[in-house]
């Protein structure tokens, strides 16, 4: 009788306890529902108000705002067209030439480099992530570009212009500033977000798989291409996409070396524009319900688009996943 008296005691000692420590995880379970609902609820609003300003644009020109190249603030008439087209070139300059340079680094700071270095370089990529966007601008608008009028615009122009087909792409006054400078400005500026996210990938794949690739006898190149690589292939797209993401959204970098010209030319060293670009240039300075809805139009492209790439990534890891798991 005395120990369930006891036992009794110690219950009714702990279900206040209990009481409060069920109560403090419904609260818990709570707010995370409020973040994640509140995330949704942003985005959602995002797009309504998209849909809500780009109305007027789109019934009075419908689909063709996507398809027509002119865009005339004086006659009203306004086409999508050369923007999209800028914005995807130079993201894909951007990723051609910042992927291969970001993974670079990445097996360089993984698998090669002395112990020694490894910090220094590491500091110095990630710095190249707090520079602000204004300044690459800046340093590409009066360094970058001349330089490249002076010396790789030219050379381009005399050796792949001279070339049947391709040829096309580099043709052209050297102008300096243009699509091709732009796209590299962009490549440089996704590289240390490519590269951070590439080696912290790298460097959570078990230790043992390596040494005992080299303990079989495979060379370097053979561990990341058969074992690094496969390995963490989902954190390496999704890297990749992080790039992808920020090469399509960025602004002030882009607006100062691109040209900002409403064309589309089919050399790179032309100037042409982006979504964004048009966006930041002319939204201020928009005068009537068209041209701004317009605009407002331009940034719905843009949403698209990014969602349309987000997609296809993630339909891309998926089917990854399953040929994996095959």
């Amino acid at each position: 009788m005395v120990d369930m008296a006891v036992k009794a005691s110690d219950i009714s000692a702990e279900s206040p306890r209990a009481r409060t420590q069920r109560r403090n995880d419904l609260l818990f379970r709570g707010a995370t529902l409020f973040f994640a609902l509140l995330v949704l609820t942003l985005l959602g609003g995002v797009i309504i108000s998209l849909i809500h300003g780009a109305l007027p644009a789109l019934k009075a020109f419908g689909f063709g705002f996507v398809t027509t190249e002119i865009w005339n603030p004086v006659t009203e008439k306004f086409g999508a067209l050369a923007p999209i087209y800028g914005t995807l070139v130079t993201s894909a300059i951007a990723m051609l030439v910042g992927v291969p340079v970001s993974f670079g680094i990445a097996i360089f700071l993984t698998e090669l480099c002395p112990a020694w270095a490894k910090r220094p370089i590491g500091i110095a990529v990630e710095l190249l992530a707090g520079i602000p966007s204004i300044i690459y601008g800046i340093w590409g608008l009066f360094v970058f570009a001349p330089f490249l009028q002076r010396t790789v615009q030219p050379f381009l122009i005399n050796t792949l212009g001279t070339i049947p087909g391709i040829g096309a792409w580099f043709k052209g006054p050297p102008y300096g500033i243009g699509v091709l400078t732009a796209g590299l400005i962009l490549a440089i500026m996704i590289l240390p977000f490519i590269t951070s996210i590439t080696r912290d990938v790298f460097e959570t794949m078990p230790a043992m798989l390596r040494e005992s690739a080299y303990g079989l006898g495979a060379t370097t190149w053979e561990v990341v291409r058969d074992i690094t690589i496969p390995y963490t292939r989902v954190g390496l797209v999704g890297g990749v996409m992080l790039g992808l993401g920020r090469a399509l959204g960025e602004t002030m970098a882009v607006t100062f070396v691109i040209g900002n010209s409403h064309r589309i030319a089919s050399s790179l060293l032309a100037p042409g524009t982006t979504i964004s670009a048009a966006i930041a240039n002319e939204f201020t300075e928009a005068v009537g319900d068209t041209y701004t809805s317009s605009l407002i139009a331009l940034g719905l492209v843009l949403f698209v688009i990014t969602f349309i790439v987000l997609s296809l990534a993630k339909l891309m890891l998926v089917r990854m996943n399953r040929k994996a798991g095959t």
